[in-house]
């Protein structure tokens, strides 16, 4: 019989993968709450679709600045213990953002320079998590482990949303960030429980300006990797519109926090179906074929959404679930691609540049997106998204064609230069 569930045979061979992925999940259903409030709380303050826009620019800043800075650091020191310092600092960032709201004084300002430190952190975060997780079992299981992410985070991705709608409109905003704080505590002390061996801390001992370079000279070496990080990055840029939510909660759909919560809640359904099933992406042969395909279903999808009218809110939710559900596979089939075919000596470095793509395309995404819907409407800034996101496709296809022909091998690692 065909296999539909994603393999746990990661979490079943790995206690240390089900230390890092439990902490991740918790952390990440915190995030996804923070998400929500601070996006409700600066449309509450200013009605203003650009100013929600601007938290993808000053979150992206950062993050794009420092992530390939964050891959030399996974590269060079201890992995776990980079860890523990990034989730306790993430703990206080939110803190602060509870504390700003309760006291009446997160301002403007404040609410960017706070989400700008928390975007800072998540540049060292990110790069030492995805690093690490290759090197907690054979090499054969990184795409049943990255199926696995994908599946749980997902899920979380759609319990806090949801969570979020129903807090922010009984309990207020900030009990968002109190429990966002409170999961990062919990993350904390689950990666503090992980016994990673020696040998996997410390990979590279080269000069800080001499690894980024290596990082980035094997990128360009690799038209097949530098292919999907692009693709990614031009289709959450153009086609990525949650900077628009509130105002389909408000002005068109009138469904108030309740419904701007189902609407950040409903891409992580689907991406979250297609997770769950994602079984099937181990066994697709043309992973990069795949990548251009989903990313076709997630552009259709998304300037779909921009033509509904006022009454069609469920069916925007359907549509926003196929989008994220692509994106999702699209993710499962990328980052097994990036994974299968870097070095571990290189894999610190190679994960933070594609954190730079895949987190700086939707940050930006949201800063474009309200400055178009600004200076022609929120609806025009979605359909376009999404036929700019075909145009992405089909430029990848012409300029690198082998991205349509590879084919993963499982048993061959990658050498390293």
């Amino acid at each position: 019989m065909p296999r539909i569930l994603p393999d746990i045979t990661p979490l079943r061979v790995s206690r240390e993968f089900r230390l890092l992925l439990a902490g991740q999940v918790i952390s990440f259903t915190g995030s996804s709450l923070r998400q929500v409030a601070i996006v409700y709380q600066v449309y509450v303050l200013t009605q203003s679709t650009f100013a929600v826009g601007l938290l993808g620019l000053v979150s992206a800043v950062p993050l794009m600045a420092l992530s390939l800075w964050g891959g030399v650091v996974a590269d060079r020191f201890d992995r776990r213990r980079l860890l523990l310092v990034t989730n306790a600092c993430l703990s206080i960032v939110s803190i602060a953002l509870a504390l700003a709201t309760q006291a009446d004084v997160a301002t403007l300002p404040l609410l960017y320079a706070l989400t700008a430190v928390g975007s800072a952190f998540t540049a060292l975060d990110q790069p030492a998590r995805s690093a690490l997780t290759p090197s907690l079992f054979d090499r054969r299981l990184i795409p049943a482990a990255i199926a696995l992410r994908q599946t749980y985070v997902q899920v979380a991705s759609v319990v806090g949303p949801a969570i979020a709608g129903v807090l922010l409109a009984r309990f207020g905003i900030a009990v968002a960030y109190w429990i966002d704080a409170a999961t990062f505590v919990i993350a904390f002390f689950t990666v503090l429980a992980m016994n990673v061996p020696r040998s996997v801390e410390i990979v590279v001992h080269a000069a800080p300006l001499r690894a980024l370079a290596e990082g980035l000279a094997f990128l360009w070496s690799r038209p097949l990797i530098l292919a999907t990080m692009t693709v990614d990055f031009f289709a959450t840029f153009f086609a990525v519109s949650r900077a628009v939510m509130p105002y389909f909660a408000d002005q068109v759909f009138h469904v108030g926090p309740e419904g701007l919560g189902l609407l950040f809640a409903a891409p992580a359904v689907g991406a979250s179906i297609v997770a769950i099933t994602s079984g099937w992406t181990t066994r697709v042969e043309r992973k990069g074929l795949a990548v251009l395909v989903a990313v076709t279903i997630f552009g259709v999808s998304i300037a779909a959404f921009g033509l509904l009218p006022g009454n069609a809110f469920v069916l925007g939710l359907v549509l926003l679930a196929i989008s994220d559900g692509a994106d999702a596979a699209s993710a499962i089939f990328r980052h097994t691609i990036i994974l299968l075919e870097t070095p571990d000596a290189l894999r610190g470095r190679l994960t933070a540049i594609n954190l730079v793509f895949v987190s700086g395309g939707p940050q930006l995404g949201d800063a474009e997106s309200g400055t178009v819907a600004a200076l022609w409407s929120p609806e025009a800034a979605v359909v376009t998204g999404g036929l700019a996101c075909l145009g992405v496709v089909i430029a990848a296809r012409t300029l690198v064609p082998q991205i349509v022909r590879y084919r993963a091998d499982l048993g061959l690692a990658p050498a390293s230069t």
